[in-house]
């Protein structure tokens, strides 16, 4: 704390920090999720993954959970690892 304001002395992440970590995270879950669920529900392709319908819903469904939801809980994997929190 200062004595002269009484605040905390917060230093906030640089933006390119948060706009990295912000990339890689929805890269990153985009295909990791839509993976394990293709993985799950037999709709792996040669290349990655093909998921249409029910499949595909609730891929966007986890996806958006994911980038919404863990923030509240301490951040997601890339906010942790370059300090962008």
């Amino acid at each position: 704390m200062t004595e002269e304001t009484g605040k905390r002395d917060t230093a906030r992440p640089a933006t390119w920090r948060v706009v990295i970590a912000f990339l890689l995270d929805l890269g990153v879950s985009f295909f990791v999720i839509g993976y394990v669920i293709a993985t799950l529900t037999g709709d792996r392709v040669e290349g990655g993954f093909a998921l249409t319908g029910l499949p595909a819903l609730a891929m966007f469904a986890l996806w958006i959970a994911y980038m919404v939801v863990m923030p509240r809980f301490g951040g997601r994997l890339f906010q942790r690892l370059f300090k962008a929190i």
